[in-house]
């Protein structure tokens, strides 16, 4: 299931393109075919430490974000619709969107800022 899968994905992702695809340690994950698949297509695989939901909360608290302030908000006319909503959506969670943990910053403005500091 998980060789169909990525297959099907194969087709559409141009080669060597600098891609990281995340997952967790399942046993598929961990398998060589798969990995061998994701490297000759030029991915780079990434996997959660065991035991460690921690490592996805952050993803998963963005797609929570993402869902509930724009896709749950609005219907799309077509995919291009989707994708020009989403990176303006993109934009405004990075450099407009206030954030209390970050200071009141938007995140790239936070993210400046401590770099500067470093």
């Amino acid at each position: 299931m998980v060789t169909t899968m990525l297959k099907k994905a194969f087709e559409t992702i141009p080669d060597k393109i600098d891609l990281i695809l995340h997952s967790d340690q399942g046993w598929q994950y961990q398998h060589r075919q798969y990995q061998q698949m994701l490297k000759r297509k030029g991915i780079r695989q990434s996997m959660s430490r065991k035991g460690n939901c921690l490592d996805n909360a952050v993803v998963e608290n963005f797609f929570g974000l993402l869902k509930s302030e724009l896709l749950y908000l609005q219907k799309f006319d077509s995919m291009e619709h989707f994708k020009q909503e989403l990176i303006d959506y993109l934009d405004y969670y990075n450099n407009r969107r206030i954030k209390a943990k970050l200071k009141g910053l938007p995140p790239a403005i936070h993210r400046q800022q401590a770099l500067s500091a470093s």
